[in-house]
């Protein structure tokens, strides 16, 4: 048996965009290699192609994209 009030909120429940935690994961794993790429500028790792600083770019490529994404498709955003 269903009162109005359970009614009303099932009817208000909102579904959750697989795009926002495949933003979060990204956003998040965008922050951990902005992290390593802050610390790979001030010791070096010894790779072929290491000033071109790869870590860093990805790292705040991925940040930003993962933001769009979690801002985007934010719950409850109406």
């Amino acid at each position: 048996m269903h009162t109005p009030e359970l009614a009303k909120t099932l009817e208000e429940k909102q579904e959750l965009s697989i795009w926002f935690f495949c933003g979060l994961l990204t956003l998040v794993y965008g922050v951990v290699l902005v992290g390593q790429g802050l610390y790979d500028l001030g010791h070096p790792p010894a790779t072929v192609l290491n000033e071109l600083h790869p870590t860093l770019k990805w790292g705040a490529l991925m940040t930003f994209f993962g933001a769009i994404y979690v801002i985007r498709f934010r719950p409850g955003k109406g």
